[in-house]
């Protein structure tokens, strides 16, 4: 990588990428050379150890056992717990998102230890999956227009005290809970169970994550008439009638 590009990796692509979610990593690449940034990206596979020094972690979705194998490997590493130190942002989805928690229900019926990057913790839930489309507001600390997203899980996801949620949804289920969270982050740590890609959904989420990694207030605008195009299209889709 070289030392002047944004640095964006993308975790376990072999292992937690089931549901489209590596469409985020092609996103956020997008969208930083829409702008002229020089973007150095790396795919880590779960073999690999996880470099330290990247600005932008991304993390998807996958079943329980490449979920369980993905936490445990994750935590032998270390890598991801000393990039955050170092100040990087990481975004996660799904699979990814519970393995940022203290804990969650793996494959074999067990409490799998996750990262402990986010305050959460996530169970099982006894009733119907959590299948659909969802609409939200996205935490108005963020400044970012509504959520459109897909959701397709069992977990509940429950926050600690220093986890914020990421959204309250007017549609959907969200974190599972009953209390319209979706989602949960601190400063520089994010999570949510949306799918869709979410960054293709919702690619001001991408900017901010640019943002954050850079440091500043704003980017230069681009063209993203594809973008809402697809927006308008997911939520008045989401709004007919069942």
């Amino acid at each position: 990588m070289s030392d002047n590009s944004l640095r964006l990796v993308w975790i376990y692509p072999d292992l937690l990428s089931t549901y489209g979610d590596q469409g985020n990593a092609l996103v956020v690449e997008r969208r930083a050379r829409q702008r002229g940034l020089d973007v150095a990206r790396l795919d880590v596979r779960s073999d690999q150890a996880i470099p330290t020094s990247g600005d932008i972690y991304l993390i998807g979705g996958g079943e329980d056992r490449p979920q369980r194998l993905a936490a445990e490997r994750l935590r032998r590493d270390g890598g991801l717990h000393r990039a955050v130190g170092n100040g990087a942002i990481v975004f996660s989805v799904c699979a990814g998102y519970q393995i940022l928690g203290h804990e969650f229900i793996n494959d074999l019926g067990q409490r799998e230890p996750g990262l402990g990057l986010l305050d959460v913790h996530s169970t099982r839930g006894e009733g119907e999956r959590c299948v659909g489309d969802v609409l939200g507001d996205i935490d108005a600390r963020l400044g970012l227009p509504p959520l459109t997203g897909f959701e397709n899980h069992q977990g509940i996801t429950h926050l600690g005290p220093t986890a914020r949620p990421f959204a309250n949804v007017r549609l959907g289920k969200g974190n599972g809970t009953g209390d319209g969270t979706e989602g949960a982050y601190n400063d520089t740590v994010f999570g949510t169970y949306m799918h869709g890609p979410v960054l293709a959904r919702n690619p001001l989420i991408a900017d901010l994550l640019l943002k954050l990694a850079l440091d500043v207030n704003a980017l230069p605008p681009i063209d993203d008439r594809w973008y809402e195009a697809l927006r308008s299209e997911r939520i008045a889709a989401a709004q007919q009638p069942a």
